[in-house]
């Protein structure tokens, strides 16, 4: 019985590593055709995620990789600055490079993970915080973290403004596809926020 838990539990964190993994690739830079096409192979249910996705899924086969880098670039780069602007930072302090991004950078340290040599964006930003935590989750450098080490990384670095900025990013004037991408963002930040408070880690 309890292999068969463990067996379980294993599929869904692998399960909730790769939804991390794929908003980090998704919000990294703009998707080629190959990321496209498997972004409109994924399947929905029912449920508010399910759904999100199925309507990610759809949007795919209809976005032409062109198309969604121009989209990617009015949202995140614009002239000057895209629409919006990423960072724990700026949404928790209004200011880029501030306090957040000093903790973060202390605890990526204490927990072996280190930012790509050929990445040279501020480590607080979405992305690379999506891929921080699948990382974790699966034990890509080391050991995976305990639930309650990713509680605690979830609640410091991401529950305070990633569902904000996902909703910012369903809202913004230029999304269309990444309007879906914003719903399956912020749907999932809530499911972990509550996975995370009824774990009792």
């Amino acid at each position: 019985m309890s292999a068969a838990v463990e067996t379980r539990i294993a599929e869904e964190d692998r399960l909730r590593a790769d939804l991390y993994n794929f908003l980090g690739l998704i919000l990294s830079g703009p998707p080629d055709q190959m990321l496209l096409d498997q972004t409109a192979g994924l399947d929905g249910d029912t449920s508010d995620l399910g759904q999100g996705i199925a309507t990610l899924a759809k949007l795919a086969k209809l976005t032409k990789p062109k198309a969604a880098e121009s989209e990617y670039n009015k949202l995140f780069i614009g002239l000057g600055r895209g629409e919006l602007l990423p960072y724990a930072s700026y949404y928790l302090t209004g200011f880029l490079n501030e306090k957040p991004l000093a903790v973060l950078r202390q605890d990526m340290t204490a927990r072996g993970l280190a930012r790509a040599e050929n990445v040279f964006e501020p480590e607080d930003n979405i992305a690379s915080l999506m891929e921080m935590m699948a990382a974790q989750i699966v034990g890509r450098f080391g050991a995976p973290a305990s639930l309650e080490e990713q509680k605690t990384f979830f609640n410091r670095h991401i529950a305070p403004w990633a569902a904000h900025f996902f909703a910012d990013l369903e809202g913004a004037k230029n999304s269309v596809f990444y309007a879906a991408v914003g719903s399956v963002g912020r749907v999932f930040m809530d499911i972990e926020s509550e996975g995370f408070r009824l774990s009792g880690a």
